[in-house]
């Protein structure tokens, strides 16, 4: 049996080393992440996991780990920006609100499959012109959902959280864990 990480983010790797668990792989699916026509975050973020979880090939006894995080500003999915202009746009939108950041987690072994979602509030204060362009010159936005990490400088950003700190880093590790452990992976074994 091996633990197979449907994911290249080393927040998700970082996230799991810290239960001490080590993926014997790690296989980034590649899939379509564009919303559908009139699609919710949270239906959204859940079919992503779920899709990824499918398109990672793996052996009948493999555990396939995957997730997907979605920042949602109402009924509006901000997924990962394109460019320095939509990143300022996100964040410029997000600014002073509270928003949604949702993560789905899959883990499947064989036909099996296994699911979870974290919701977590977020508040991230109004930038000024010079924290956005800072923001946006550090180019830490890229490939994140919002176009922010919590983790990293955009912390200094966000004064109230309600939920999960893991999940908005994109693994919640409590409803991970749950999950392993239902998969059959032996997430609390003492060496």
């Amino acid at each position: 049996m091996r633990l197979i990480l449907g994911s290249g983010s080393p927040r998700r790797k970082e996230l799991l080393a810290g239960l001490g668990i080590v993926p014997d792989a790690i296989l980034p699916p590649d899939i379509d992440e564009d919303p559908r026509k009139g699609e919710l975050p949270r239906p959204y973020c859940m079919r992503l996991a779920r899709e990824k979880a499918f398109a990672v090939q793996s052996g009948p006894d493999d555990i396939v780990l995957c997730a997907d995080t979605t920042v949602a500003l109402g009924r509006r999915i901000l997924g990962k920006p394109r460019d320095a202009g939509e990143a300022a746009d996100f964040l410029t939108r997000l600014g002073g609100r509270r928003h949604e950041v949702i993560t789905a987690v899959a883990v499947r072994r064989g036909d099996k499959l296994w699911t979870r979602e974290s919701l977590s509030f977020v508040k991230m204060k109004r930038l000024s012109d010079a924290e956005l362009n800072a923001y946006l010159a550090s180019g830490e936005w890229q490939g994140k959902a919002g176009g922010y990490g919590i983790q990293g400088l955009a912390g200094a950003f966000i004064p109230w959280i309600s939920g999960s700190y893991a999940g908005i880093m994109g693994l919640p590790v409590a409803e991970t864990a749950a999950l392993l452990s239902t998969a059959g992976w032996p997430v609390w074994r003492q060496e």
